[in-house]
């Protein structure tokens, strides 16, 4: 019993770590805005294609 909880224990502190390391990899490299500056111009063209009701 006090094994399951001890394996348990470090599987999670293993995913907390790992979760921990990505989310400081995206944040240091800023690659949350880069992602969103490489899908910019598909949502420009999807989104300029809604036809508006622009009165006011």
């Amino acid at each position: 019993m006090k094994k399951k909880a001890l394996k348990a224990l470090l599987y999670l502190l293993l995913t907390v770590s790992g979760l921990f390391v990505v989310t400081f990899t995206v944040y240091f490299f800023n690659l949350d805005m880069k992602l969103t500056s490489m899908i910019e111009p598909f949502l420009l063209k999807h989104y300029d294609r809604i036809p508006r009701n622009q009165h006011l």
